[in-house]
């Protein structure tokens, strides 16, 4: 297939990498940094505009930071929507509102085209390694099409369902679970730690049993080791609670543990954290502790 892809960064690169090496014909434009090198020497096609890239291309995939990226590359000034030809296919790989991908779908829908939200989870890693979980949002002749894709891209496949934005509340769902689960870890080890425990130790002993969990595994190792180099930002990780909480607001949810961690968050950013890990939310539980505990 002749595939554009807009957004080349941490997830995105190696994304498309994939794609590439699958075989098919990969097109960009320059979103907010050139293309790396690598992936021009490997085929992949500069054009002017997401408008160049809608002509040349059968179906478009963005993985933008924000809900307002995916509206100006969509929508803006030489955006896909004036490019994209009747039968096209828009697959948003971000993570961004679920109503406004709602909106994004019928405004695409409306040329002529098929839509589907797809955000994904495994971070830097999954990237890397094609094991992503997607989460598809949009009619079901839109998502078998889009498969070989995904294929190339990940490994868990879920078509979550008809309605756009279905993928992205799933998306938040998870977001939700690990942000709360990595604050838990944090709880616990700073706890352990307080109170003359070895944390190493006692992560060790807990992997072993009910608590077990790849959170634990991964960014409880972080914790304790103090590396907090991004895997997953802060900034991103808020970014998406907001959308939970925006969501949950529209349809009359509560959701009291997803606000704390939002907190934690914005407590974080106070300190000059956002760029961090978001296992550096266990700097938080510390400072409310008075003191650093690892």
């Amino acid at each position: 297939m002749k595939i554009g892809f807009i957004g080349l960064g941490v997830m995105g690169a190696p994304m498309v990498g994939h794609l590439l090496a699958a075989g098919h014909e990969l097109h960009t434009s320059i979103n907010r940094s050139p293309p790396p090198a690598e992936l021009i020497s490997k085929g992949l096609l500069v054009e002017g505009s997401p408008c160049e890239v809608a002509e040349r291309c059968e179906a478009v995939v963005l993985m933008l930071p924000a809900t307002g990226d995916v509206e100006r590359v969509c929508f803006g000034t030489d955006g896909l929507a004036a490019g994209l030809k009747s039968g096209s296919l828009v697959i948003d790989m971000s993570s961004i509102d679920p109503s406004a991908t709602a909106d994004f779908a019928s405004r695409i829908g409306e040329l002529g085209c098929a839509y589907l939200d797809a955000p994904v989870s495994g971070g830097e890693v999954g990237a890397k390694a094609a094991t992503l979980s997607i989460m598809v949002g949009g009619p079901a002749e839109a998502f078998e099409r889009a498969l070989p894709l995904f294929e190339a891209m990940g490994e868990n496949l879920t078509h979550v369902g008809d309605q756009n934005g279905s993928g992205q509340t799933c998306k938040i769902s998870n977001q939700i679970i690990v942000a709360l689960t990595i604050e838990a870890v944090g709880e616990a080890l700073t706890l352990a730690s307080r109170s003359g425990c070895d944390p190493a130790k006692v992560r060790k002993a807990l992997l072993g049993g009910f608590a077990s969990s790849r959170i634990l595994e991964v960014h409880g190792e972080r914790m304790i080791s103090r590396s907090f180099a991004p895997g997953f930002r802060i900034a991103l990780h808020s970014k998406d609670l907001d959308l939970a909480l925006k969501a949950a607001a529209s349809v009359g949810v509560s959701l009291p543990s997803t606000a704390l961690c939002q907190q934690l968050f914005n407590s974080n950013r106070a300190a000059n954290e956002w760029n961090e890990d978001h296992s550096a939310v266990v700097k938080s539980l510390e400072r409310l502790a008075g003191a650093t505990a690892f």
